[in-house]
């Protein structure tokens, strides 16, 4: 009888998952505890490992949506029959039933197929999206790469050094045979055509952030206030510390210190670190900050918690790892559950201000913007200053203008103030 190879559930609120990849190919063999698939859900994508050894018949093609528990394939033990195909969606007696009445040319067939799929499962990596869709664009080999991610997982960075260190020795090889242009002229470009565009279903991450983001607007009445931080003081502070901190590979940022300044400022005003749930106003137990990762089709927001009793330089070492994880694809569900708020920065991309949308049923979003040169008045002598814009987005069925300005305020003055973030 054959093993079942379900969709994993993760947490309780997952309602579908995404067969993202499969790892090992349909009819080639795999041993109980190696990488089976890549499951793709709304909140992380993992790993699966297989719980039998055996050959692998697919159900479930790859991109395929489907509940938590669904039967996406079968892992038949040595010796087992196995039948050439089986229908999309079959039950395990059906499956069964399959398998019995098989004839020995299927069977020889089925083996035949599966040896010719296991040797292209060999040629196969465990690598992220990221990395696969990076190394098709460079034209690198994935075969031939050692991952250095979780469990030899193929990231992001291991196809940039592969495509660097297969770049060097072609530069290397122009020589005297080499057509150069004169001196003085450009050298002249070959043009590729253009790939035509194509349209790209909305799914998997990309259709989970869209279904978010609209019941988000339409469930909650969202407001949005910004205001002006002076961040001299911080800029310094930040540049010392980063200094004091380098041997041990810790530098912060500035959203690390927004974010420590947020969890202090939620503590001190409980009702923008609540959830509406059920025409109820739950409070929170602590200050478990959300830090919005962007990827390649979306985000993730991998959770710091108790985040107002961490230190900076803790805080800012757990938040560049999160960011590290995240971006290989390695966060686990305990990662990114149990938010109360989130921060959101575009600063880098030189963004002053936005509007960032609630990650419901959190009551406040906070976006952070650039530093920037500001200017103030020390009598009528014009002085410098550096500035942050933040942005506040809040529930405004959980409380009014005037407490949500209040918590931005307090917000603002730990960054104002920033050695009242040390203590």
């Amino acid at each position: 009888m054959p093993s079942e190879i379900h969709l994993v559930k993760v947490g309780m609120t997952m309602t579908e998952g995404t067969v993202e990849e499969w790892y090992v190919a349909d009819g080639a063999t795999v041993a109980s505890g190696d990488l089976l698939y890549r499951l793709e859900t709304e909140k992380v994508n993992l790993d699966v490992d297989a719980e039998a050894g055996g050959t692998v018949k697919h159900l479930a093609a790859t991109g395929a949506t489907l509940e938590p528990g669904a039967v996406i394939g079968f892992i038949y033990a040595p010796g087992e029959t196995i039948p050439a195909t089986l229908p999309q969606g079959t039950p395990r007696e059906q499956a069964d039933a399959a398998a019995a009445p098989a004839a020995s040319s299927q069977a020889a067939q089925g083996a035949s197929e599966a040896a010719a799929a296991a040797d292209d499962a060999a040629s196969r990596r465990p690598a992220s999206p990221a990395a696969r869709k990076l190394a098709s664009e460079l034209g690198v080999d994935l075969a031939g790469l050692a991952g250095s991610g979780p469990r030899g997982r193929i990231t992001r960075g291991d196809v940039e050094q592969a495509a660097a260190a297969a770049k060097a020795p072609a530069q290397a090889g122009l020589g005297a045979g080499a057509q150069v242009a004169p001196a003085g002229e450009p050298a002249p470009a070959a043009k590729a055509p253009a790939p035509a565009q194509q349209a790209q279903p909305l799914k998997g991450m990309r259709r989970t952030i869209a279904q978010r983001m609209r019941a988000s607007l339409a469930n909650t009445a969202q407001l949005t206030l910004d205001m002006e931080v002076r961040m001299d003081d911080a800029v310094r502070l930040r540049e010392q510390l980063a200094t004091e901190w380098e041997a041990e590979g810790v530098r912060p940022g500035y959203t690390d210190l927004v974010m420590l300044a947020t969890a202090k400022a939620l503590i001190r005003h409980p009702r923008m670190n609540a959830a509406l749930v059920d025409d109820a106003i739950v409070p929170a137990d602590a200050a478990h900050v959300g830090m919005a990762v962007a990827l390649d089709d979306g985000l993730v927001v991998p959770v710091i918690r108790d985040a107002a009793a961490k230190g900076l330089k803790a805080l800012a070492s757990e938040s560049a790892t999160l960011a590290e994880r995240a971006r290989a694809g390695a966060l686990t569900l305990a990662d990114v559950q149990g938010g109360t708020f989130t921060v959101t920065s575009l600063g880098m991309y030189g963004v002053d201000g936005f509007t960032p949308i609630l990650n419901a049923p959190q009551t406040g979003i906070l976006g952070v913007g650039r530093i920037y040169d500001g200017l103030a008045w020390q009598g009528d002598v014009p002085v410098r200053r550096r500035c942050l814009r933040l942005s506040l987005t809040w529930d405004h069925r959980v409380l009014d203008g005037a407490p949500a300005a209040q918590f931005l305020a307090d917000v603002r003055d730990y960054l104002e103030a920033p050695y009242r973030l040390l203590g």
